[in-house]
């Protein structure tokens, strides 16, 4: 059997050869090792940005809370009376308690540091940030919430609160991050949640008493600054 060949023209290859190294590109940049570039280059951004910033406490909550809303004005008003005692705020960038956290700690003149997430419905970022980082990976966002913290105070959210919270208790729980204060604010929404871990997890056998010790519970925004103040005063990342 005779095999033709047909001949193709320069243009023709130029287009094929282009096709190839597209397709080519597209395969590796949706590939998993692209994808560990993409996180080790966030991670060290996250790193190189966040690493000389000076003690900080996270405030969680929900992007929901309008501003009239009583957990917005405590947020804000905690946020004030921690950046006055030396110490920044981070937040995680968005509307609701992140603002009110951002805007309290600006509006003090501290340090207020915003940690945006990309979503597929983008995250409208607030205006009182005075640094901010853009991460696509929210592992790697917690883990700098985690690292470049000396506490937490969680106000009321949804999903993404509760799993910042958990997360946290975990990890101090199994040792795997140097214990910090862990602040609930706002009884009516966290008390049945503890409620729940003393009847249920705690009869069950599932966490030990001491695991319930990790978290306090206030609706006082002086005493939510102060625990963590007092800790900050004693683990030496502040001096009066």
């Amino acid at each position: 059997m005779k095999i033709r060949y047909k001949k193709i023209q320069k243009k023709e290859y130029d287009d094929i050869l282009k096709a190839s190294l597209k397709s080519e590109l597209q395969d590796f940049t949706d590939s998993d090792p692209w994808r560990v570039l993409r996180i080790q280059s966030e991670i060290v951004e996250g790193f190189e940005a966040l690493s000389k910033i000076g003690p900080c406490v996270s405030i969680f909550g929900s992007a929901r809370t309008l501003k009239n809303n009583r957990y917005y004005k405590a947020a804000r008003e905690t946020a004030r009376l921690l950046s006055e005692n030396g110490l920044g705020v981070i937040t995680g960038g968005g509307p609701g308690i992140m603002e009110a956290g951002n805007r309290g700690a600006a509006e003090a003149g501290g340090l207020s540091v915003g940690l945006n997430i990309k979503l597929p419905r983008e995250q409208k970022f607030n205006d009182y940030q005075n640094m901010s980082l853009d991460f696509r990976y929210f592992f790697v966002r917690k883990m700098m919430f985690v690292k470049y913290s000396i506490g937490y105070i969680i106000f009321p959210g949804g999903f993404g609160t509760l799993d910042e919270l958990y997360e946290a208790i975990t990890l101090t729980q199994t040792g795997k991050i140097k214990h910090f204060p862990i602040v609930l604010f706002g009884w009516d929404f966290w008390g049945m949640t503890i409620e729940w871990m003393k009847e249920t997890m705690l009869k069950e056998g599932y966490i030990s008493e001491k695991d319930l010790n990790i978290v306090t519970i206030t609706d006082d925004p002086a005493e939510a600054a102060n625990i963590i103040v007092y800790k900050a005063l004693e683990q030496g990342f502040i001096t009066k």
